[in-house]
C-alpha cells in the first residue's frame, strides 16, 4: 500500500516563506515521478514543481526562483520549499507520485493535501 502524507502549510503574509513535506511510504516499484501540485478554490488542480528519479526538475513558469523542489531517496521524503509568496500561491497544495512526470494520468497516488494562505 502506497500512502503519502503531506504537512507544512500555513498562514503567511506576502514575501514570507514556507517548506511543504512530504512522507512516502509502501512500495514505491516503477514509481518514478514525485510532483506538488496546487488547487484554488474555484480553479483546477494544476502542476507546481516534479522530480524524477533521476534529478530532472521542472517548475511551473510562475514559481521558477522562488520554488524548490527536492527528495531525500533514502527516507522518501519529499520537500517544497517556497519564498517569496505572493497571494495567487494561496491553496491546497498536494504531493503525488507516479510512474513519470508527463501528465496528469501518470499520477496514481495522492497525498491529503495541506492548505496554503498568503494574505497581508
Amino acid at each position: 500500500q502506497v500512502r503519502l502524507v503531506e504537512s507544512g502549510g500555513g498562514s503567511v503574509r506576502p514575501g514570507g516563506s514556507l517548506r511543504l513535506s512530504c512522507q512516502l511510504s509502501g512500495a514505491t516499484y516503477n514509481l518514478e515521478c514525485m510532483a506538488w501540485f496546487r488547487q484554488a478554490p474555484g480553479k483546477e488542480r494544476a502542476g507546481v514543481a516534479a522530480i524524477e528519479d533521476d534529478g530532472t526538475i521542472t517548475y511551473v513558469d510562475s514559481v521558477k526562483g522562488r520554488f524548490t523542489i527536492s527528495k531525500d531517496a533514502r527516507t522518501n521524503l519529499l520537500y517544497l520549499q517556497m519564498n517569496s509568496l505572493q497571494p495567487e500561491d494561496s491553496g491546497m497544495y498536494y504531493c503525488a507520485t507516479g510512474t513519470q512526470c508527463s501528465q496528469l494520468a501518470d499520477f496514481g497516488y495522492w497525498g491529503q493535501g495541506t492548505q496554503v494562505t498568503v494574505s497581508s
